[in-house]
């Protein structure tokens, strides 16, 4: 009687999340004792990460399942886009300079250096503009709904509930995803704000500025939370997911660092020569980051230094008479998979894949675009990639690419998914 009323007593606590990822363990665990075959575990890993389970089941879990100690891969093949089928969406004046997925893959945000913030309900499937909010101008901001300088950066929360950008008059606007009405504005940055991210399964959102600083806030209850202090130069990028900690990007004082919140501790990387200006998580243990110098870096949470590291990874350029590496001006990782994209001015996205336990990057394929690749983010399901690109880069004007399309591509990804032999567990 007592086991039978603790056992009705945590089914009435558990949430809706907390019983999908518990039947997502039992499901996994039935698999592995009956012994099926990997075309079943390919289609069960699809499921869970469309599903948003996958991330929580975490890197071991996985693993041991699948007799693998602790890779997370997607089992799919991505075949080169035809250049015919990549969608283009024009609606800004100016460079794009970030945007964001809705979880359910069904619309994308978009904003850039004209101040407006384009809600893009840009409808993937149409490609219709659903929604535009106006700038307006410095210092008007209160009677305005837009931003009246460049919006840097943007987060959306899987709840599909709010919508947070940030600008370099250093605020920070919240928004209801569905209706593009402005909820509230965050002040408390002395510089622009360079990075957005929602903790996911929740509405903390953390923020990271040219002040040097990283924010907490609970959007929820439009409360501040704290302050974490740690880098040497301004903070380029931003990025979190389940896990109540953030990584950020340095920019020129080299390093890259994960935030423990509860702790109040950072961790410090180093291993780019130059300014790192993009980072993303691609899962709770690995991390792609890409700098000034060329170099796209893949790190594991534990190590200080980075796993793999591809100099040059976009080439060279003549700039006056000296060749130059490519800027690294964007990175984008498939959650829990292993494959990654990084983007520049060099004409063309690269799609890359983490290779022998997260410890090579390896060149898969480059997929023709002109301009500044400003941001880019992977569908949830994998099935498509989004560009946000500009004739300047996000930060700056150093140069301008006249025949690039201030616009955002929606490109496609074939995708087969490949049984992969039982002798080779690790293999994609």
């Amino acid at each position: 009687g007592r086991r039978q009323r603790e056992a009705v007593e945590e089914e009435v606590e558990e949430t809706p999340q907390e019983k999908k990822l518990r039947l997502a363990k039992q499901y996994l665990e039935e698999l592995r004792q009956l012994g099926e075959s990997r075309p079943a575990w390919t289609a069960l890993y699809s499921l869970l990460l469309a599903a948003g389970t996958l991330e929580k089941l975490g890197c071991c879990a996985w693993g041991r399942v699948l007799g693998s100690p602790a890779d997370i891969l997607l089992f799919l093949q991505v075949q080169p886009p035809d250049p015919a089928r990549i969608r283009v969406l024009r609606g800004h004046q100016l460079p794009v300079t970030c945007l964001v997925i809705s979880p359910d893959d069904r619309f994308i945000f978009s904003a850039s250096k004209d101040g407006s913030l384009i809600k893009c309900k840009w409808e993937v499937d149409s490609g219709k503009r659903l929604c535009v909010v106006p700038g307006g101008k410095k210092g008007t901001e209160e009677r305005n709904m837009g931003h009246a300088s460049h919006v840097l950066c943007m987060a959306i929360s899987s709840d599909s509930k709010y919508l947070a950008t940030g600008d370099r008059n250093k605020l920070i606007m919240i928004w209801d995803a569905a209706t593009c009405k402005r909820l509230h504005i965050f002040t408390g940055h002395r510089d622009a704000v360079s990075g957005l991210s929602f903790r996911k399964g929740t509405h903390q959102l953390y923020s990271a500025s040219h002040d040097r600083c990283v924010k907490v806030w609970d959007v929820g209850e439009n409360a501040y939370v704290e302050t974490l202090f740690g880098h040497q130069d301004i903070i380029t990028g931003l990025d979190s997911l389940s896990r109540e900690c953030c990584v950020t990007a340095g920019g020129r004082d080299g390093t890259v660092r994960l935030w423990k919140i509860p702790e109040e501790s950072q961790l410090v990387f180093s291993g780019h020569q130059g300014s790192i200006d993009c980072i993303q998580l691609i899962n709770e243990e690995h991390m792609v980051s890409g700098a000034d110098d060329g170099s796209l870096a893949l790190w594991g949470l534990t190590k200080k230094k980075p796993l793999a590291l591809a100099r040059q990874a976009h080439g060279e350029q003549d700039s006056q008479g000296l060749q130059q590496p490519y800027w690294i001006s964007a990175v984008a990782a498939l959650r829990n998979s292993d494959l990654l994209a990084s983007g520049s001015h060099s004409g063309s996205v690269k799609l890359w894949k983490c290779g022998e336990g997260f410890r090579k990057l390896e060149h898969l394929l480059d997929i023709p675009l002109v301009g500044f690749v400003n941001s880019l983010k992977f569908s949830a399901a994998g099935d498509f990639l989004v560009a946000g690109i500009g004739q300047e880069h996000r930060l700056g004007r150093w140069w301008r690419i006249k025949e690039a399309k201030n616009s955002i591509c929606i490109i496609p990804l074939k995708q087969k998914t490949r049984a992969s032999s039982p002798e080779s567990p690790g293999s994609s």
